[in-house]
């Protein structure tokens, strides 16, 4: 019988490991559109 507790524990990890890096990415995305916006700015 497959030890649905591990499985739920590996599926919570993965899935909480995937949001994070979402979140940087997202954090990421919107420095670089400052940045793009202080150098429109600047011109």
């Amino acid at each position: 019988m497959a030890d649905y507790k591990k499985l739920y524990f590996f599926l919570f990890n993965r899935i909480s490991d995937m949001i994070e890096e979402l979140q940087k990415i997202q954090q990421q995305a919107e420095e670089r559109y400052l940045l793009s916006e202080e150098e429109t700015e600047e011109k």
